[in-house]
């Protein structure tokens, strides 16, 4: 279940949702672990969203082949649908990125992304590279090659329209060239002060075969990856499905597959392959002039138990020195570490957490911790220390089997809330690509988590490992939860609504509510309410004063009438601030942070700074009821309520029960015939509501892997397409300037299609039947023009629209002519004639 919080419900939301719970590990798990540490090779497979990595390759790469595997996604997904509530943009990349790291987490590769922003669906590969501005992202290429070192690069799509999509040509693009130039040294030197030229041996090209076209054939190298590990308990179309079902944002839940599944590759670049995916690439322990450690580890392989996995620990402590002494190869010693690291801590079965009392640590204020640790071995691990931020103190000085070990921390926050806000989040973003300054950050998928620092022996050997610091409750239905901790401001404001109507007929109030939460003691309840206002005319700010809640954790919120105090100024933007005067100085907080919560990924959280929307262009209405199904999750309930309208929720009992013909209009919210078949119970009753004069408006449904529409839809047939306009500033063409949409309340122009984000529309209908009429025409740049943007019929006294016009993304964004036609559409009833 869904959860999508403004920041001052935090503390009592926290208990609907959970997170992965601290990872731990099986004999198995162990035992391939071991097998790993002889294989000195490397995969990098590189596409550009969340969802078009090939989890079943990547799985059997990295579990069978025992290949260091990572995934590199140029975008994050962030243009994207969702298929499970009304996040989009930056929220939507949030999720997408959590998605992926489960992913990741099942199917054993690494995950890294590049700092291209998803601007929408994208026809070519020159509109993706121009709006991302392809040096900066091909950078991003090279530093990812650099760092991971691939021996292969593999990637999802070809450079060209096969790939169906201008982000998964580009991605196939970026790839091949980056190829090269992550070799040469002339090739963003700056970056050379943190990682050395690389040339990988081969780039390939993972052919596929689906959507209707076949890019593989015999002539191509392939490779079985359906083979069952008993290890896993799996083969890996099982895992892969497991892997891919991550990706809820996307509907992608996929059956698992069994059997033998073969994968092919075409030759790209660099050497070809004669035998093998890593031909003339040596990928045991020789590759570092150091055959014996591959006996070294085999002799550890004989002597592992399943039942005592502890015993191979001292080999462990021995083997790590070997290589910590002997291997000149920074880059496979290191890796080759921290492998040992892992192995050492799962084989001694060791417990260790930190655990805060909340989740939430407030700049300037104190925080408790919780350390708790148990050794599960036989071997005495002895002088076990804590390092915590600045600050280090003995937990025990030896420990006995199965014994917890505990202790209790006060911390004093010091850290400012920007350390945790998601690095690429951090500077104002450019239109195609997000900016990070510091280039270490480039390429990892969250922020690099090293919060706490454990240290202990085992006999005279000294281990130290890095763990994050969690909050962990119980819920009463769902147990112990661990969720992330993050560190906040001791003000946070929230302003709803976003977008104000301030030339609305009729009128109707337009209140903002501005809602802050002290998250620390205050010195004072005196405080003010700044607002700043851009354009328009007249003052560009207002301040009034306001008693602020003094005790921490509490929530204040002030209703205030926009037509009193900001109507005459006609602002079209507002930044509102809580200012608080302390210690003789004012500070002003303008920060809301908005919380995405869901019970398959941990809770994700960003800050960003409050702004209001105004709409000053004149929108008039008609009708005053509304019956909403909702869909997928979409922001036009609000804009509804906004322009007006009382807005009534019609699920599967509303609609059976509900006498509609009260309703003005009823509109589905996006892809609600996609998901609710059951829309196909209520078919005869929507179209009687139609007939005795009703108004029937539906939002765009998918023809894609979500899933077939199932349901009948409009009074007459027609079906959905795959096309789409994604050029926000495609000209729209008038069919018919006399139809009463277009007049009636307000007079739609081509004016009210400027402004408009990301893309016009999508999912148009096609094959209509020839009672429909058509109103607009529009179409990419060197694309015929299409008109099932928006198609409408008459149908007895009422009326039916299908349009894929995208008003879930505009109406949010404050665009005043997706406002003005809505109105229209809704208004349809009410004034006779086409």
């Amino acid at each position: 279940m869904r959860r999508f919080f403004t920041v001052f419900l935090l503390l009592t939301s926290i208990g609907k949702v959970c997170a992965q719970v601290p990872q731990t590990y099986t004999s198995s798990d162990i035992f391939l672990g071991l097998q790993k540490l002889k294989v000195l090779g490397s995969v990098l497979y590189v596409a550009a969203h969340p969802d078009d990595e090939n989890t079943r390759l990547l799985a059997y790469l990295s579990k069978e082949r025992k290949l260091r595997t990572g995934y590199l996604s140029i975008t994050r997904g962030d243009g994207g649908q969702n298929l499970i509530g009304d996040e989009q943009g930056i929220s939507l990349g949030l999720i997408r990125t959590q998605e992926l790291l489960a992913a990741r987490r099942v199917d054993g590769a690494e995950q890294f992304f590049s700092r291209a922003y998803d601007f929408g669906f994208s026809k070519s590969t020159e509109e993706a590279l121009r709006i991302w501005k392809k040096d900066k992202i091909l950078s991003d290429v090279v530093w990812v090659i650099r760092k991971f070192r691939p021996d292969v690069i593999i990637t999802r799509f070809p450079p060209d329209n096969r790939a169906g999509h201008g982000h998964h040509s580009a991605s196939a693009a970026l790839a091949i060239e980056a190829f090269k130039a992550a070799a040469d040294p002339k090739q963003y030197p700056e970056q050379l002060a943190f990682v050395q030229p690389w040339q990988a041996k081969r780039i390939l090209w993972n052919t596929f075969n689906f959507g209707g076209l076949n890019t593989q054939n015999d002539n191509q190298y392939k490779i079985d990856v359906g083979v069952f590990n008993p290890l896993l308990g799996k083969g890996y179309g099982e895992l892969a499905a497991e892997s891919r079902s991550q990706h809820k944002s996307q509907g992608f839940g996929v059956p698992r597959q069994r059997g033998s599944s073969y994968e092919y590759f075409a030759a790209t670049d660099g050497a070809p392959i004669q035998n093998d995916l890593m031909d003339g690439i040596t990928t045991d322990w020789n590759r570092v002039g150091a055959a014996k450690l591959n006996q070294s580890i085999d002799s550890i392989l004989t002597g592992y138990s399943m039942m005592s996995p502890s015993r191979i620990v001292p080999s462990l402590f021995q083997l790590r020195a070997t290589i910590t002494e002997t291997i000149s190869d920074d880059y496979w010693r290191d890796q080759k570490l921290k492998e040992i690291n892992q192995l050492i801590k799962a084989s001694l079965g060791l417990y260790f957490e930190a655990v805060a009392n909340q989740q939430v640590a407030v700049t300037g204020d104190s925080l408790q911790v919780n350390f708790n640790l148990v050794n599960r071995s036989t071997l005495p691990i002895t002088d076990v220390r804590i390092n915590f931020r600045d600050s280090s103190f003995q937990l025990t000085p030896d420990t006995k089997l199965n014994q917890v070990y505990s202790n209790t921390y006060k911390h004093l926050v010091k850290d400012n809330f920007m350390a945790d806000q998601p690095y690429w989040l951090r500077e104002q973003m450019d239109t195609g690509s997000f900016n990070v300054n510091t280039i270490a950050l480039i390429g990892y998928a969250e922020n690099p988590a090293k919060d706490v620092n454990i240290s202990f022996k085992v006999g005279a050997y000294t281990f130290t490992d890095d763990y994050p610091l969690l909050y962990k409750f119980t819920d009463p239905v769902k147990g112990e939860i661990y969720q992330p901790v993050f560190t906040v401001p001791p003000i946070i404001v929230g302003a709803l609504p976003t977008v104000l109507l301030n030339n609305l007929q009729p009128r109707h109030p337009q209140d903002l509510q501005l809602t802050y939460k002290s998250y620390a003691q205050l010195d004072t309840v005196k405080g003010s309410l700044r607002f700043e206002l851009v354009g328009g005319s007249g003052h560009n700010e207002k301040t009034l004063t306001y008693l602020l809640p003094r005790p921490k954790n509490t929530m204040q919120t002030v209703s205030l009438s926009f037509d009193s105090l900001f109507a005459k100024e006609k602002p079209t933007q507002i930044y509102p601030w809580v200012q608080v005067p302390a210690a003789g100085k004012t500070t002003g907080y303008n920060n809301a942070m908005k919380l995405i919560q869901y019970d398959h990924i941990p809770t994700v959280h960003y800050f960003l700074p409050n702004s209001i929307r105004v709409i000053n262009e004149e929108i008039k209405v008609v009708g005053k009821m509304i019956g909403y199904i909702p869909g997928s999750g979409d922001g036009v309930m609000d804009a509804l309520k906004q322009m007006g309208f009382t807005v009534e929720v019609l699920d599967d009992a509303a609609l059976s029960s509900s006498n509609l013909s009260r309703f003005d209009a009823i509109i589905t919210g996006v892809r609600a015939y996609n998901i609710k078949e059951s829309l196909n119970n209520h078919y005869e009753k929507l179209m009687d509501y139609i007939a005795k004069g009703g108004n029937m408006i539906v939002q765009y449904n998918t023809s894609n892997q979500i899933g077939p529409v199932k349901s009948k839809i409009g009074p007459y047939p027609f079906t959905i397409s795959r096309t789409r306009i994604t050029d926000e500033k495609a000209i729209v063409t008038i069919k018919d300037q006399a139809n009463a949409l277009l007049n009636y309340p307000n007079k739609i122009t081509g004016k009210d299609f400027d402004g408009w984000i990301q893309e016009r529309s999508i999912y148009h209908a096609s094959n209509w039947d020839s009672r429909y009429k058509t109103i607009f025409t529009m179409n990419d740049p060197g694309e015929s023009p299409d008109e099932g943007s928006l198609i409408m019929a008459k149908y007895g006294k009422g009326y039916f629209v299908y349009t894929g016009l995208v008003f879930f993304r505009e109406l949010p964004a404050g665009i005043p002519g997706a406002y003005r036609l809505l109105a229209n559409l809704i208004a349809l009833n009410q004034k006779k004639g086409f």
